[in-house]
């Protein structure tokens, strides 16, 4: 049995070809998707602005920590690219950060 770690990914990309509906959805959605609402989750935190040109997916990853952050990444960009899919969106192509959260080193300020 292997050892789940958490990851912390953030995938990110650039809003392209449009529909008229798919921007409207956004626009009228733009509220909900801004700065406030950054998050990590399961199913993902969508952030974009109301210039609809980038955007951003932060998601919480829960893998084997022998699959490292690469394999961490490549879920959250098949997640990112199926609910793009799902909501009719237009991107062009992804890239991605992730963090090992349980390996993740924390400076205390010393007193």
């Amino acid at each position: 049995m292997s050892t789940q770690h958490t990851y912390r990914v953030i995938v990110r990309g650039t809003f392209q070809d449009l529909t008229d509906a798919a921007c409207g959805r956004l626009l009228a959605e733009v509220e909900e998707h801004g700065l406030a609402a950054m998050q990590f989750t399961e199913e993902g935190s969508l952030t974009y602005d109301r210039v609809l040109k980038h955007f951003s997916f932060r998601y919480v990853v829960v893998s084997d920590a022998g699959d490292g952050e690469e394999m961490a990444s490549v879920i959250a960009e098949d997640r990112a690219l199926t609910a793009l899919r799902e909501a009719g969106y237009g991107h062009g192509e992804l890239r991605s950060t992730a963090t090992d959260m349980d390996t993740m080193k924390i400076n205390r300020k010393r007193r």
